[in-house]
């Protein structure tokens, strides 16, 4: 326990906010989706079936990066594995999966998002798919790995997102920017006697290169 940070009420507090910015912003439905934060080698995650309203400071709940349960009494969440993946094989602070639906729509349609929208290379390039598998299962972590890979954030077939950051604000940003660029496909996509334009892989790089240097503090918009 001499490893816990000595904010880790703080990172708690946080980590409940952002969960409950996931259901006020439409991206999860009830206690589908979660959210996780790493602090050392030390797991902050939302806890299984809890609504996320009903969280206080004295359901903290953390686990060490081989999921042994290191904090609190309430199981954590079921898709436990995805995050302590991402975290094992990335340098993520943060991690947030949600069912959002337009990305959840878009994952059943297509193996990669196509590049409607230049804020595709701020998540690394076109987002991939992760084949389906079973919900909290290994299979569905490596797919999702696969998917991630030199990527920030990607779907999941039949299923949500997944995003990284080097914060909770980063990585629900990076959610956020997923779910719209889905929700601008679809709509594009449904016009009839219409074919979207979309990027090429040209353009994308360039609007990455430009992004890198976009704003104040590093931030898209």
């Amino acid at each position: 326990m001499k490893d816990h940070p000595d904010h880790l009420a703080a990172a708690w507090s946080e980590l409940v906010a952002t969960a409950r910015r996931t259901v006020a912003d439409g991206l999860v439905v009830g206690t589908s989706g979660n959210v996780s934060r790493r602090l050392r080698d030390l797991i902050l995650v939302t806890p299984s079936g809890v609504p996320y309203d009903r969280l206080g400071p004295a359901d903290t709940t953390a686990v060490d990066l081989d999921g042994h349960q290191i904090i609190g009494t309430l199981r954590p969440t079921s898709e436990l594995p995805m995050h302590l993946a991402v975290y094992r094989q990335t340098t993520a602070t943060a991690v947030v999966h949600t069912h959002a639906p337009h990305a959840t729509a878009v994952s059943t349609l297509v193996t990669e998002l196509p590049p409607i929208h230049y804020m595709a290379a701020a998540l690394g390039g076109p987002v991939r798919v992760a084949p389906y598998a079973l919900y909290g299962s290994d299979e569905l972590a490596a797919h999702m790995l696969d998917a991630l890979r030199d990527r920030t954030g990607a779907l999941l077939q039949n299923h949500g997102t997944i995003a990284y950051g080097d914060s909770l604000d980063q990585a629900l940003d990076r959610t956020a920017q997923l779910e719209w660029m889905c929700r601008v496909w679809l709509t594009a996509q449904s016009v009839p006697g219409h074919t979207p334009s979309l990027l090429s892989a040209g353009q994308l790089e360039a609007a990455g290169a430009q992004l890198r240097g976009y704003g104040q503090r590093g931030h898209q918009g």
